[in-house]
């Protein structure tokens, strides 16, 4: 606390701001207080349109009839989503541009854990159209993340082990 002698410092709680201000012997101006500015995009304004490009959602959608997968709390199947996509797909990317597509609920499966007998754990499967999305997203996002990422971030993929 010895640091803080001479200064008065009050905090406003509604938005995060601190204020410091400089008092006693020697003291002549106030300490300046960082404006707040609008936060900028991590990867800029166009994010979403790049995930809702059809290239995009066609790589998208072939990931995940891939991956097969069982239906969520909707009980759509993978093989149902091209149809389901070309009804409702722009209603869908109308959404995900405002910003206001709600996921659907998860279901939760509780399954026997690989050799540990009597032991589960819970498994949540996404719905067939939040997993599409979801794959979608990452195909945009993960290149442009994992060019951030160094060479000696082992935990991220930067080393290839072989046993």
């Amino acid at each position: 606390m010895g640091d803080m002698k001479g200064r008065r410092v009050r905090k406003r709680t509604s938005n995060w701001e601190a204020e410091v201000k400089l008092w006693g012997p020697g003291a002549k101006a106030d300490s300046p207080v960082a404006s707040q500015g609008t936060e900028s995009p991590m990867f800029g304004v166009d994010l979403m349109e790049a995930i809702c490009e059809r290239d995009n959602l066609r790589r998208a959608l072939k990931r995940v009839r891939a991956n097969r997968g069982s239906p969520g709390t909707d009980g759509m199947g993978v093989e149902e989503l091209a149809d389901y996509l070309r009804v409702h797909w722009p209603s869908i990317k109308e959404q995900l541009l405002a910003g206001d597509y709600p996921p659907q609920p998860v279901k939760r499966v509780a399954i026997p854990k690989p050799g540990k007998r009597g032991e589960i754990r819970q498994l949540g499967i996404p719905c067939v159209m939040d997993r599409f999305i979801q794959q979608a997203i990452l195909q945009v996002l993960q290149p442009r993340w994992d060019a951030s990422f160094s060479e000696q971030s082992y935990g991220f993929g930067g080393v290839q082990i072989t046993v």
